[in-house]
């Protein structure tokens, strides 16, 4: 004869150990979504890789130490934009809040949608350096033949003059990198025929 109250605990047991590796793929999976904003947020706060820090509002003093500030511009392939600083190469003073003109053109003859991502070299720097606005920061929509212009506003932490590992530096450089976003449904059109199809 079967002993019932044996079966039901290993039932039970079961369904426990199911419903905890139900939950751990669940939470296996939510986390590799959430990875990739947790990383750009976590960069984006301490300088980590390159990445610039998003700053509110400008420093409390400027220094008279100069840096030279390289501006770095590109383009991904299969990309028809033409993207360039108004300066390759600036001098800026610590602690002074600087802006900066790009300019990009779409060479397509159609609208495209593109994002900028960014980094700082040396790496180690990125933690200082403070973008209080950024194009960066939104995805760029360009009509077919369209040009934009664009700015960056920044200044170089004061706190870098007491981190000793900087004393030597003298260029930072700037690196931006404009990327295609993926293509909306495109908008149908009627054909002479009636029919309507893609354009």
């Amino acid at each position: 004869m079967t002993d019932k109250p044996a079966t039901t605990r290993s039932l039970r047991r079961d369904i426990v150990v199911a419903a905890c590796c139900g939950a751990f793929v669940a939470l296996m999976v939510g986390a590799a979504y959430a990875s990739v904003p947790l990383y750009s947020w976590f960069c984006k706060t301490t300088g980590f890789g390159g990445a610039t820090v998003v700053a509110e509002r400008a420093p409390d003093q400027v220094l008279a130490r100069e840096l030279a500030i390289r501006f770095d511009s590109n383009v991904a392939p299969g990309l028809p934009w033409r993207f360039e600083a108004e300066q390759n190469e600036i001098k800026v003073r610590i602690g002074e809040v600087t802006t900066v003109h790009y300019k990009v053109i779409n060479q397509a003859a159609r609208e495209i949608t593109a994002q900028a991502t960014y980094n700082v070299s040396p790496p180690q720097v990125g933690g200082y350096f403070n973008k209080i606005n950024c194009f960066c920061f939104t995805q760029q929509t360009l009509k077919a033949g369209e040009t934009r212009e664009m700015t960056v506003v920044f200044y170089i932490d004061p706190e870098i003059v007491k981190d000793h590992e900087q004393d030597d530096l003298n260029t930072i450089t700037l690196s931006y990198t404009f990327f295609r976003q993926r293509d909306e449904a495109r908008p149908v059109a009627e054909a002479p025929d009636g029919t309507k199809s893609k354009l």
